[in-house]
């Protein structure tokens, strides 16, 4: 492991917001025969797991029912007029630009969404994935052109390309994605170059109330990162897969020389308070050597899009420069 990694800091006010000041503009189609014949609104046709959607080019009352396609909209300058939520009365997300949600109205939970409250908004795009929300495709296309992704999680950046391809916003896209590469390389860099991340393990550990612990594999959003950064993982989860669980007793397989973790639900029921006081806990490389970090449950497990992602690189490289001061 590097050396500068020597000791502990908080991550409580680690990162800076990863987004692009992205103006309107219209769809990327010029062609007259995506016109329709009474000079309405320019459309497109979106190709989908559900099959082939034709939507308006620049759509501008949007809803979106999971993190991934909020993160999306939000990213390239779209603000959605309502989204779902993790939970009852929970924010609509709470690492995205406040001013960027403000006035998002909820409509329903994650893989339960209120159709009424749908339709009320009147939407030209809803946004999802067949993962969350297969069940309810045909009644949600009845209510405005509906654009699915096959799942969540790892697939983050072909749901951002499929996002934008439906909002009109490919040419954004395409700004956003450089910009996210440039990050990347430069912490990286910070992290003492390729060949040094590269002999540095990472892990990530979520505690998670009613189900055992989990160590984070590469099939995941976190794993995604690690790999894009070119840092060493532990050799029991550098594989496919989504987690290694774990009990409190197993906890010593979460050794790594750099390990992020949260906690989902109470951190008492979830075992993090035992599991973090306890031997085996503090005998892991990490902690022992001041580069273990508790972070935001939220960001790192519900922000599955470039800004999320640039805000986790963030965190990343706070941590490293303020442990090597």
């Amino acid at each position: 492991m590097s050396s500068t990694f020597t000791r502990r800091i908080t991550l409580a006010a680690a990162a800076t917001a990863f987004t692009l000041p992205l103006s309107a503009c219209g769809g990327d189609s010029d062609d007259p025969a995506d016109r329709g014949a009474d000079g309405g609104a320019a459309t497109h046709t979106v190709k989908t797991v559900m099959g082939e959607v034709k939507v308006q080019d620049a759509p501008k009352r949007v809803v979106v029912l999971d993190t991934d396609a909020l993160d999306s909209a939000v990213t390239l300058g779209v603000t959605p007029v309502g989204a779902t939520t993790v939970a009852d009365k929970a924010p609509v997300s709470t690492y995205l630009p406040e001013a960027e949600v403000k006035g998002i109205e909820p409509v329903g939970l994650i893989g339960e969404p209120n159709l009424e409250a749908i339709a009320a908004l009147k939407p030209d795009l809803i946004l999802s994935s067949k993962v969350r929300d297969g069940k309810n495709y045909p009644a949600l296309s009845e209510i405005a052109p509906t654009v699915f992704s096959e799942t969540t999680g790892p697939a983050w950046r072909e749901n951002f390309e499929l996002h934008a391809d439906a909002l009109g916003r490919k040419n954004e896209a395409k700004k956003v994605v450089s910009a996210y590469s440039a990050h990347v390389k430069r912490v990286t860099g910070a992290l003492g170059g390729p060949a040094e991340a590269k002999r540095t393990t990472f892990g990530f550990v979520r505690f998670v109330e009613g189900a055992d612990t989990r160590l984070y594999l590469n099939d995941t959003f976190v794993g995604s990162i690690y790999k894009d950064l070119q840092v060493g993982r532990p050799a029991n989860q550098d594989k496919t897969g989504f987690s290694l669980d774990v009990s409190p007793e197993q906890i010593d397989k979460a050794d790594a020389d750099v390990i992020f973790y949260s906690t989902y639900g109470d951190a008492k029921k979830a075992k993090e308070t035992d599991t973090v006081g306890g031997l085996l806990w503090k005998k892991l490389n990490a902690v022992k050597k001041g580069t273990a970090f508790k972070v935001d449950d939220n960001l790192w497990m519900l922000g599955t899009g470039y800004t999320g992602a640039g805000k986790i690189l963030d965190a990343v490289e706070k941590s490293h420069t303020s442990v090597t001061r």
